[in-house]
């Protein structure tokens, strides 16, 4: 669907804290093991502490013996393995827990809704930057989930210009805007994305439910609270149902 757009795109291999070829009931268990925030919470520390680390070490979030738990999940999944003195060390370190995060999402995607998905994909269209996190495609419609692993803190207004910037040359049925955060949206987030919409002043943005946000019929804001993947489905059934022709 992109070559058909006009786009040469290839996809780059991922950066990720376990072999990328991994398949079977091992990419089964770590699957498993993502889908709960406060994992990805304690794996996103262990990745930044860039070497040995002891599980309170990796996280803030939670207590010593709920990390050293979580410490131990790792080894047991063959992404850790133990050091002396309570330490643990990443037996493929890398850079950024982004990568793992959008390698989740597309797994999911695949599994539980049937979509054709590629990750990491560069677009190379002309004066527009960065990759598309994760594309995905069912039903003759194409979907784009820009993924952001860190808190809204840090999110900035470039990143929200760039993204906007692929949306607008990719053209994809329905866009996610997807952050792996528990923190609600209102207060950094929309606003951020609200600025970029072409109507000015925008629309105000409609709660879905929970944090999932419609800023058009077409373009979803989702966070974790509760469930990422869920929050994920709900926003992509909401746009496909807008989608769709109107009832008899």
């Amino acid at each position: 669907m992109l070559v058909r757009r006009g786009f040469q795109p290839t996809v780059a291999p991922l950066d990720l804290p376990f072999p990328a070829d991994m398949e079977g009931e091992a990419a089964e268990r770590l699957a498993e093991h993502l889908g709960h925030y406060a994992f990805r919470l304690f794996l996103r520390g262990a990745i930044l502490r860039r070497g040995s680390f002891t599980p309170t070490e990796a996280t803030r979030y939670l207590g010593a013996s709920q990390a050293a738990k979580v410490a131990e999940d790792l080894v047991a999944l063959g992404l850790a393995e133990r050091e002396d003195e309570g330490r643990y060390r990443l037996r493929y370190p890398t850079h950024n827990f982004g990568p793992t995060l959008e390698w989740y999402v597309a797994r999911e995607l695949r599994g539980r809704l049937g979509f054709d998905v590629a990750v990491g994909v560069k677009f190379h269209a002309p004066e527009v930057g960065g990759d598309l996190d994760v594309v995905a495609a069912a039903e003759g419609r194409l979907l784009y989930l820009e993924m952001k692993s860190s808190p809204p803190k840090h999110l900035a207004s470039d990143e929200v210009g760039a993204f906007f910037r692929r949306v607008r040359a990719l053209r994809p049925h329905l866009a996610l805007f997807v952050m792996d955060t528990a923190l609600r949206l209102s207060d950094k987030v929309l606003p951020l994305l609200q600025a970029e919409l072409s109507t000015q002043p925008p629309p105000p943005p409609r709660r879905v439910v929970r944090e999932v946000w419609a800023l058009t019929p077409y373009l979803y804001v989702v966070n974790a609270r509760q469930d990422l993947m869920g929050n994920i489905s709900l926003a992509i059934a909401e746009g496909l149902r807008a989608l769709s022709p109107p009832p008899p």
